[in-house]
């Protein structure tokens, strides 16, 4: 059996006993360390009780017989943070698996899906999920903000996922063979806040109505699920100038606010972000 088990919001405690139960007693266990990342460190998982071998993107898109081995007559645990079909889906790794006639299951945990809901905005309010990945100097995509143009025409908020960069090679390492990799960076909600308000500008200049402006609220999310864990209510102005510490972030962009949202909204705003607060005919700026 190939088991994919979720380890929830990145607290090794997190994992569920069904899920811990399935990891000691299978014959090899993996840790997918590319989609997202644990708050603590591998070796926090020792209680696990099980060597964790650790699954890179190479690993699991390119070699996937190798995880997959045995898995017919052995157990084998695909560990996965937050949940393994929540923010991000190894619905290839399963289709292999099936495809091979190995059988497999599901240990579902919380995920940044769910757990948003503890900055006081609805689940059911929420739109299309955006991921917003790093610019560079000459790629520039802002897919993710027609994501959040159509959300909040709907008065939807969008929870945007923010970009990991893991085992990332520069270009001249790449071309010469070197597997010599980068140090992994994530994008902080400051980060994305600038892309978007940069996005805005330039729409502006195209003549097209702007879908957020620098006072949109929005809520900068941090170490979510964490001991540490940090929910900030601001305007967009603000969170591009904000620091919410290490990471993991997300960012939301709010669209029509119930008022009860703006009442749980309001336990997490910034002093100069109240104002901003405020229900008028069911939305906000």
């Amino acid at each position: 059996m190939l088991y994919f088990v979720g380890l929830g919001l990145g607290n090794a405690k997190d994992i569920t006993v069904k899920g811990l139960e399935v990891v000691r007693r299978c014959s090899r266990a993996y840790l997918e360390a590319y989609t997202s990342v644990l708050t603590v460190g591998k070796e926090a998982l020792e209680f696990y009780g099980r060597e964790l071998i650790l699954a890179d993107r190479e690993l699991v898109e390119q070699q996937a017989e190798e995880i997959l081995k045995g898995a017919d007559i052995n157990d084998v645990a695909f560990l996965v943070v937050g949940d393994p079909f929540g923010a991000t889906t190894h619905s290839d790794l399963v289709l292999r698996a099936v495809n091979a006639g190995i059988p497999y299951k599901v240990i579902h945990n919380a995920s940044i899906m769910n757990a948003v809901g503890c900055c006081g905005l609805q689940l059911y309010n929420f739109g299309e999920t955006v991921s917003i990945v790093f610019w560079t100097d000459t790629w520039k995509p802002e897919s993710f903000y027609d994501k959040i143009r159509k959300n909040r025409a709907m008065g939807m908020h969008s929870l945007c996922l923010l970009d990991i960069k893991v085992k990332e090679q520069t270009i001249e390492n790449l071309m010469r063979g070197r597997k010599i990799y980068e140090p992994p960076w994530y994008m902080t909600v400051n980060q994305a806040a600038e892309q978007l308000l940069e996005t805005v500008q330039k729409r502006k200049e195209l003549g097209e109505e702007p879908a957020l402006s620098e006072d949109t609220v929005c809520v900068g999310l941090a170490q979510i699920g964490g001991d540490d864990q940090v929910i900030q209510t601001m305007t967009l102005r603000q969170v591009a100038s904000c620091d919410l510490g290490p990471p993991l972030h997300s960012l939301i962009i709010t669209g029509q606010l119930h008022p009860l949202e703006v009442d749980m909204l309001r336990l997490s705003a910034v002093p100069d972000a109240l104002a901003y607060l405020t229900v008028t005919n069911g939305s906000t700026s």
